[in-house]
């Protein structure tokens, strides 16, 4: 019953989302958190701690995916369980802290309701079963560098290359309809084209167009869908990630340094793919 799997997957999905919530939100912090560990253990720039004071600040120090719970950053409340039931406390609450009545942004039910939507077309389409994990799977990695990447202009390493490495594995396992030979140099296309776009507009201006995430982005992206996807998907990034562009700079919205980050329109044009095929892609841009 497609039904009742699209059903099964589409609630496993509002759990995933109110997860990826937390990745996004905290993913960032922990990286800069291990530079900045990094960065001062390099200069030896701090004495060293008594022992009282080092165990203190290793209790202050613990920040993960897991730990602290969730609080609010107006005024610090926990979090309790039966509030951080995905969407319907968004709703019960009114979209309001219960202590101290800030907004809570709609991000949140956002991210949860289209994790949702994405796993509910991987159990429609597949059914329950390896294929429709994999690409849940594929969907929500997307979900969480389009709210990082688009937050912070960075694409962790710790998710694309994972990413990268099981289009890989799920195409030599037989799991998707892409074959190994067409994951393979999916992922070496993917990555070489935008490095050479880099380094093609690097040398005539001096500057840096992209991060080099964008690239381990787009190679993961030809591993899971084939190297037949990287036109389409590159022309309708390209394309959203222009129009989108233009009206930020319309409207003075332009970050500091005046960069749109590019990876959420990658992601957008990698999840139409799954959706669409490429081919529709390729007539969604007029080249069908």
């Amino acid at each position: 019953m497609p039904w009742l799997d699209a059903a099964l997957l589409g609630l496993l999905g509002l759990l995933v989302g109110s997860f990826l919530n937390v990745v996004i939100h905290r993913l960032p912090r922990m990286m800069e958190m291990r530079w900045e560990a990094e960065c001062a253990e390099l200069q030896r720039d701090k004495a060293q701690p008594s022992p009282e004071e080092g165990a203190s600040e290793s209790e202050v120090a613990v920040f993960n995916l897991m730990v602290p719970r969730s609080r609010c950053p107006h005024c610090g409340h926990q979090i309790r369980w039966y509030e951080n039931v995905p969407v319907l406390s968004y709703l019960a609450l009114r979209g309001r802290c219960s202590q101290c009545a800030a907004p809570i942004s709609l991000r949140y039910p956002l991210v949860e309701l289209v994790c949702a939507a994405l796993f509910a077309w991987c159990g429609w389409q597949w059914g329950l079963g390896w294929e429709s994990l994999a690409w849940a799977g594929f969907c929500a990695a997307l979900l969480a560098l389009t709210g990082i990447d688009w937050d912070t202009t960075l694409l962790p390493d710790d998710i694309t290359l994972p990413l990268l490495w099981a289009g890989l594995l799920v195409a030599a396992l037989g799991i998707s309809q892409v074959s190994l030979v067409d994951a393979f140099w999916g992922s070496v296309g993917g990555y070489l084209s935008l490095w050479l776009v880099y380094w093609g507009f690097k040398l005539l201006t001096g500057k840096e167009g992209m991060g080099y995430g964008d690239f381990k982005l787009f190679a993961a992206l030809g591993a899971w869908l084939g190297w037949q996807a990287l036109i389409p998907i590159i022309l309708l990034a390209s394309v959203i990630g222009a129009v989108v562009g233009i009206v930020i700079k319309l409207r003075g919205q332009l970050r500091e340094g005046g960069y749109v980050p590019f990876g959420p329109f990658l992601a957008l044009g990698g999840l139409s793919a799954m959706l669409f095929g490429p081919q529709s892609l390729l007539s969604m841009v007029g080249l069908g």
